[in-house]
């Protein structure tokens, strides 16, 4: 049954890949490359929000893989939005920062 007190975020929400006709929500601006959904499940984490995170397959490309992370209700879909593009940035900025430090110290 529907789940009346969450919504519902699909990953290819904040593609910078895909267009708006093709599923994109976000502007350019504030949409990720490619997100994955461990990275959309962590912004949801650090915004305090419950994610639950599911694979799927998004509707619209049923040829490629998805998945989507489901919150709580606490305002209005598009301002959510709008604060998990920001986030996933973010999230993505701390995720290549490790993946820099992990590697330099290898090097030496």
């Amino acid at each position: 049954m529907k789940d009346y007190d969450r919504q519902v975020f699909w990953i290819d929400y904040f593609d910078s890949e895909l267009r708006r006709s093709e599923g994109r929500r976000v502007p350019l601006s504030t949409a990720t490359r490619a997100p994955a959904l461990a990275e959309l499940g962590e912004a949801c984490r650090r915004l305090n929000l419950q994610p639950q995170s599911q694979s799927a397959r998004y509707p619209s490309r049923p040829l490629r893989e998805s998945g989507y992370v489901s919150v709580a209700k606490s305002g209005p879909k598009r301002t959510l939005l709008i604060k998990i593009a920001r986030e996933l940035s973010v999230v993505r900025g701390l995720g290549q920062r490790r993946q820099a430090q992990s590697q330099t110290g290898r090097k030496k």
